[in-house]
């Protein structure tokens, strides 16, 4: 099988890219819950020997992976270190959207492609999001265990407000945030959003315009929003954003909700936030610790703080997309010498 590697932008001759790949071997690391057979058919019917590692144990990785040309990886730290032990890695083939559990500098840096998954489940990170806000904001959780411990008239002490006299704070304007205000804008008076990295064209001013968002200042969408929804990445600039201070400075009685990162929120000063009645609530897809301690984490215990298994991107569609984009990203590199989803061009 003829190929064309990430090698080739190093300008080493086809005879050595040609000994580095004589056997093309697809390494899957931590898959958890998935069901990636048919991710694991479509390599080998390009070519590929296939392994499953079922670990995210740095050591073991290395140790089992030493000839991996492509590494597919669930969850699991790909560090420079381990990047140097698998000479022949070419290509690094994630699981989800977020890329922050690899070196992505060290990998430019020896040549190695790293691919996500963008925009596969936007539609169903969107749709958790608000899902999450309108059970908070309606009380679901308690009302239904007051019906199922036979307190038929029991009345909770918040009182839900009425969303088409509040606002909708979204915080990072991509594709799931701007999903989010289009499905949102039905329900919220308002929809305001901020971004610091999105670009401030005209052609962007449009595209907000017709999701309904009205783009304004950190402090505006902080201060005024009933509802504040994360959708930020996990940078060294974001990690921890969500802390005591930042808490204070949103409403009495509002509500916060991510889908995003776990690591955006210290936990702890949320958690204090929430028993001080400050937050009403919040509703979290991820934390900053997964899976949660469950006798010492702090967001835990909580019946005002809402919390699902990292699943917001889950769906019949998603959960066979994932699967197939990851597998034709390492196909497409092998065939063409470029993934269809770099986190960065070697180019």
């Amino acid at each position: 099988m003829s190929t064309r590697t990430a090698t080739n932008i190093a300008a080493e001759s086809d005879s050595a890219v040609e000994s580095v790949n004589k056997t093309l071997r697809a390494v899957y690391t931590d898959m958890d819950d998935v069901d990636f057979r048919a991710g694991v058919d479509r390599l080998r019917e390009g070519g590929f020997e296939v392994d499953y590692l079922n670990t995210s144990d740095s050591a073991q990785i290395m140790a089992q992976a030493l000839d991996a040309t492509a590494l597919l990886v669930g969850y699991a730290e790909v560090t420079a270190v381990m990047m140097d032990a698998m000479p022949s890695l070419r290509i690094i083939a994630l699981l989800s959207m977020g890329f922050n559990n690899v070196d992505i500098e060290a990998a430019r840096e020896r040549g190695i492609w790293v691919t996500n998954i963008p925009g596969a489940a936007t539609e169903e990170v969107a749709t958790h999001a608000l899902s999450l806000t309108l059970s908070l904001t309606r009380g679901l959780t308690f009302y239904s265990s007051a019906v199922q411990s036979g307190q038929w008239n029991a009345r909770d002490s918040t009182v839900p407000p009425r969303l088409s006299q509040t606002r909708l704070g979204i915080l990072g304007l991509g594709r799931i945030g701007t999903r989010l205000a289009e499905l949102g804008g039905a329900l919220f008076g308002e929809v305001v959003g901020y971004d610091p990295v999105l670009p401030d064209t005209p052609v962007i001013r449009q595209q907000l315009a017709a999701a309904g968002i009205r783009r304004t200042s950190l402090e505006e969408v902080r201060s005024t929003s009933t509802v504040l929804s994360l959708h930020m990445p996990l940078t060294p600039e974001t990690e921890g954003m969500v802390d005591a201070a930042f808490l204070a400075q949103m409403p009495q009685g509002s509500y916060l909700i991510n889908v995003s990162r776990g690591a955006l929120i210290d936990s702890q000063a949320l958690r204090e936030s929430v028993n001080a009645k400050h937050l009403a609530g919040a509703g979290l897809d991820v934390l900053d610790e997964e899976p949660p301690t469950v006798s010492g984490h702090p967001l835990l215990g909580n019946p005002r703080i809402l919390i699902t298994p990292h699943v917001a991107y889950l769906s019949d569609f998603t959960d066979a997309e994932y699967v197939r984009q990851q597998a034709q990203n390492v196909l497409s590199w092998a065939a063409q010498g470029r993934p269809d989803s770099p986190v960065l061009e070697l180019l």
